[in-house]
This record gives C-alpha cells, structure tokens and sequence, in this order.
C-alpha cells in the first residue's frame, strides 16, 4: 500500500504537469494548423525527442529486454533496427514529404485521389493505431499488476485520462512537448536502471557469485551479439539468418514508413532541415535507448535470473512471458518504496509518451477524416476539439479491449504493422512519385491488401498455439509474419495493375504532387490600389511570422452573422472558380499555384460566425503575398455579401 500511495501522488503531480503544458499551448490556437500541427514552428530537437519518445513505450521496452534476453542481438530486427531505419528513410523523404498540403494521411491521399478513397485509410489508420495503442497499455498494464497488484484496466484509466485531457486542450503541441517531458524522464529513468541492474550483476544476487563489469559482459556466449543469429540450432546455415533479416525489413519498414504520426512530426516542423535533423536525431535516441541501455540491462538480468534464458530450449518463445516482466520483477523485489514509486511513473511517462501519439493520430482519422469530412463539413473548431476528445477516448477505449485478446507487447506491434504495410503502402508512396497511379488503382491496392493481410492474420492467429511459430509460417519462409509480404505483394499487383487500366488523374489533383502539373495552373490576375483603406487595415490585421523556409500567415474573422457555411462555399466557388474544395467544404482553397501551402485557405473558426483565413508562402514571398491574401479576402467579402452577411477588416485599434 505504501508503494502505491507513493506512486499515486507521484503520478498526480506529473500529470498536473502535463495538462499545465496543454493549457498553455490551448491559448495559443489560431487555426486548425495550431491544432493538428503545432502551428508548424517544431525546432528539430523538439522533433527529435517526439519522434525518438514515440517509440519507446513501457511495453516496448519490456519486450526489447525480453528479446534480447531469450535471442540475443539477433532480436534487433523484430523492433529496433526497423524503427531506426524507417525514421532515417523518412529523413530522406522529407523533401517529398514537408511541403504537401494536408494535415493527416486520408486528406492527401484525397487530394491526390479522390473522396472515395479517404474514409477507408482513415478507418484503416484508426485501427492500426489502435493496435499500436494496445502495446502501450499491455506494458503499462504489467508495471501496475507487478508493482502494486493492480486490473489491467487501471492502466488504460490512467492512459485515457491523462491523455484526454492534455491532448485535447493543447492539440499537437502538447503532444510534443510532453513527449519531450517523458524522452528526458524515460531515458533517465532507463539509464539509471541500467546501473542498478549491473551493480546487482556483478555485486552477487541469490546463488550467483560477484563478479566484474568486464566479467559480467566477458561471459556472454559469442553467439548472443550475433545479429544475424535467431536462436536456430548450431550448424544452421547464417545464409538463413541474414534470409530472416531481410524478411523482417520488408514487412515492417513500409509500415513504419508510412505511419501516420512520424508524419505529422515532419509536417509540423518549422522546415525541412529541421525535419530532417529531428527524424536523424530521433533515430540516434532509439539506438541509445534500445540498441545500448537496453542490451546492459539484458545481460544483466541474464545473469540474474538465468533460469529464464535457460527455459528458451525448453518451452521456446512461451518463454517471453517470462522474460517481458523481467526488468518489473527485479525492480519490485529489490527497490526501496520510493524508488519503485519514481520507476512506475517512468514507465507510465514511456506508456504516454507513445499512447498519445497513437491516440491523436487514430483520433484526428475519426474526428477530422470522418466527422468533419462526411457528418458535420461545417463543425466549428470548438465542436471539432470536443470531438476530437472523444475520439481518443475510443481509440484507448478499443486498445484495452483488444489487449486481452493479443498477447504479447511485440506481436500486437507486429499485427498494427504487418496490416499498415499490405494496405496503404503502395497507395501511399505510389501516389507520391507515380503520376500514373489514379483513385481507382488505389483503392484496390488498398482494399486487397488489408483484406488479404487480415485474413491472413487471423487465419495465422486462430490456427497457432500460443507463443508457438505461426502456421503460415511452416508452410513456407515467404508466409512468415502473418503472411505480410504475400499481402503486400498482392497490394502492389492491383495498385498498377488497376493504375494502369484506368484513366489517368487530372491537373488538380497532380498538381501539388508533381511540378510540371502545377505548372498547368494559371496565376489570377489580380490589381490592388495600396491606397485602399481595405488593403491598409488588413496590413494591420494580418498576422505573419516566418518560420524556416515558409511564412505563416492568419487572420480571423467574424462574419455580422451566422454563416451558412455550404451555401456560402458553393456562392464563392459560383463567383471565382480558382476556390476548390479538394477535401470536403471542411477546407476551401484558393486554388491560383501548385503549391498549395501557399494558397490562402479557409475553414470555419471557434463559431459559426468565425472564418480563418490561412496560407503558408514561401519566406521569399511575403511582401507580394499580402497582396494575394487581400484579394482572397475581397472575393471572400463578395460571396457572403451576396448571402446576405458582411465580412469586415477590424481597424488596428481593435485588432
């Protein structure tokens, strides 16, 4: 009881902590970019830490340490060299990436196909993220059993509440800078650990005698620091091992990829080098946390409780079930109250740290790609943020359903993964660089895919014994992780194959993709008199602030009275053709340049009378972009007029 009270009032002072950090960045929102991307101002340490911190869950820990424990280094390519490489391979993809004009996966990919194509990766998304999610709670889970005998279900609580409230109120920022918080707090608490665990080690525990640092790692069989060994008997073949390797990649590293969260990270970094510098970066943070803390905490706990390696031959990867609790055991059975009070909440700090990600990425699928996009186009920023709350409350709420039907923390990753990979991989990146793929020819790819995967997974699920090698698996080496590579195969058959048998996609939605198209589209003609009161008001109104390479530019409204928002969205499309709505009447874009972060934008603000104005031109554009910006406002101004509601600049006083 003393622990727990210790633990209860630690974690209460964190967690006020953290929504102190979300009501902090709630006053500072502006504009759904505010919101969904931290208004796009993310240093690169920032970035790093965040990307780095998403990974490095409670669960995820245990399960590397477990890994290590029963395989060795060859383990590294179920979790840890994917999750470096695929961070690195998003570095190089940034360039692509920065500067596309959308907030979450599903509305680029509508922008890039079509409406049809948005709700399915969308729901997709949420699932895969929620599968993420039940790794989160599955670890966190077995630091409260362990340390204080608690239902796994006080760990989603814990989750949901916490993350409800920070992230709700502060949007991306807030998941950014307590992701910061808990990186800084986890990686102390993980080194710290490591000590302890080592001077147990070497200092003698139970029937083990002291020994030396150097003897403690000296004593590790040759074998273990093989990464290309899988625990096979002596005399297989490293040609297998190196097969296996290669297996491992191709099945995860699309699907880590193309994740959703990493990003968002790279869309609300202030620029592209900043992008770059934090994925790199956060790459680097993982290595330290996984590929060197946790391997010292592996050999230790190996030869403190070498009964747990030993039981491999014996009862083979059923043995995880001991080595994933491990690090939890010796941590109740040798720490001081305190102590285990300050390691639960690190490892609540780690659950967090990657559940709202997790939680906000499936979460703004449902909110944003779904509510806004088909029930509600016209919801207000307030009615968004009360839904985007619960939308994470589902998300967690469906991840502590499905962890106690998934067992094993690196299998639930695996499955969230393996079904990322088969189903919008080739959508995705297809649509990025092939101007050739079209909406039908991703929908196919998408659909066959998730389907073929899911069977495959379940079939996979339903017909092995617990913790026993898959079924597909001793039917053929290619069937190997729920049948990823044969899904992603079939993927990627109907994604061309379809593309290519359909008719191509047009300008609009190649454009922001591919410059030659953006090229196609004309620039308005447009003649503004600085001399215009109008023009000099909104100079005084118009918020601008350079951020790296791009300007960010806001100005917010209030209309004389209630706006009608579909009827005035098809009233300024009727009057000025150059204003599309390529994602929903949700977002209105002025449409005069391929780049469409820098068209000036509208979405409805905190109210139904409220309109915000937003575009992102490039730094070099500013002084000619106010212009532009005044002559969106104009046509704005003319189409509610026409509605019968008056849009009017405040003067500098009132602004």
């Amino acid at each position: 009881m003393e622990n727990y009270m210790i633990f209860i009032i630690l974690m209460a002072v964190y967690l006020l902590g953290l929504i102190a950090i979300g009501v902090y960045f709630s006053k500072k929102q502006k504009s759904v970019t505010d919101f969904w991307l931290a208004g796009r101002k993310v240093s690169s340490l920032a970035i790093g830490f965040s990307a780095a911190s998403s990974w490095m869950t409670a669960g995820g820990i245990l399960a590397v340490i477990g890994l290590y424990m029963l395989l060795g280094m060859g383990s590294v390519w179920e979790f840890v060299a994917p999750n470096i490489l695929a961070l690195l391979l998003i570095a190089v993809l940034v360039g692509k990436i920065k500067h596309l004009p959308a907030i979450t996966q599903p509305e680029l990919l509508e922008q890039r196909y079509s409406s049809a194509i948005r709700a399915p990766v969308a729901i997709i998304i949420a699932i895969v993220m929620v599968l993420f999610a039940v790794a989160d709670i599955t670890g966190f889970s077995l630091v409260l059993s362990i340390f204080f005998g608690l239902d796994p279900i006080y760990a989603a609580a814990i989750v949901a509440i916490a993350i409800s409230l920070y992230v709700t109120l502060g949007g991306f920022s807030a998941v950014i800078w307590t992701d910061m918080v808990q990186f800084l707090l986890l990686a102390t608490f993980s080194i710290i650990t490591a000590v302890v665990v080592v001077n147990a080690a070497t200092s003698g525990v139970g029937d083990t005698a002291a020994i030396s640092t150097s003897e403690l790692f000296g004593s590790v069989p040759a074998d273990w620091w093989d990464v290309f060994n899988f625990g096979l008997p002596a005399g297989d073949p490293a040609i297998f091992g190196i097969f296996a390797a290669i297996v491992f990649l191709i099945a995860i590293i699309p699907g880590w990829v193309t994740e959703q969260d990493p990003w968002q990270r790279v869309w609300a970094a202030k620029d592209q080098k900043s992008a770059r510098i934090g994925m790199v970066l956060g790459s680097f943070f993982i290595f330290l946390i996984f590929g060197v803390v946790c391997t010292v905490i592996a050999v230790s706990l190996n030869h403190i409780y070498p009964e747990i390696p030993a039981s491999m031959a014996e009862i083979g990867m059923g043995a995880m079930a001991q080595a994933e609790p491990a690090l939890l055991v010796f941590i109740a059975e040798t720490l001081t109250p305190l102590g285990i009070g300050l390691a639960g909440v690190g490892l609540a700090a780690a659950a967090m740290s990657s559940a709202d990600t997790f939680a906000t990425s499936g979460g703004s699928c449902l909110s944003r790609d779904i509510y806004q996009r088909y029930i509600k186009p016209d919801a207000t920023m307030k009615e968004m943020m009360a839904v985007n709350r619960i939308s994470v409350l589902i998300i967690i709420a469906a991840a502590t359903v499905l962890s106690f039907y998934i067992q094993g923390i690196i299998e639930a990753i695996h499955i969230a993964t393996f079904i990322a990979s088969a189903s919008y991989f080739f959508p995705l990146m297809g649509g990025l660089y092939w101007k050739r793929a079209t909406k039908e020819g991703a929908l196919a790819g998408l659909v066959v895919g998730a389907l073929a995967q899911i069977s495959f997974t379940v079939i996979d699920y339903s017909s092995t014994p617990l913790l026993a090698m898959g079924s597909l698996s001793a039917i053929s080496p290619l069937l190997a992780n729920h049948g990823v590579i044969i899904g992603m195969f079939l993927s990627g058959i109907a994604f061309f194959g379809v593309s290519l048998a359909t008719q191509p996609s047009d300008t609009v939605h190649l454009a922001p993709f591919f410059n030659d198209e953006a090229e196609k589209l004309a620039e308005e003609e447009f003649t503004i008199e600085e001399s215009d009161p109008q023009y000099r008001k909104l100079i005084g109104s118009l918020e601008r602030e350079v951020t790296g390479d791009r300007a960010i530019f806001k100005l917010n409204l209030e209309a004389s009275a209630t706006v009608n928002w579909d009827r005035f969205v098809d009233e300024l499309k009727t009057l000025h053709p150059s204003w599309v709505t390529p994602t929903g009447v949700n977002s209105v874009y002025r449409l005069t340049k391929g780049d469409m972060l820098a068209c000036v934008s509208l979405s409805r603000g905190n109210t139904e009378k409220e309109i915000w104005f937003a575009s992102e031109p490039m730094a070099e554009d500013v002084e000619t972009h106010v212009k532009e910006f005044f002559s969106a406002f104009k046509q704005v101004s003319q189409a509610l007029e026409n509605i019968g509601v008056l849009l009017t600049l405040p003067t500098p006083e009132e602004a």
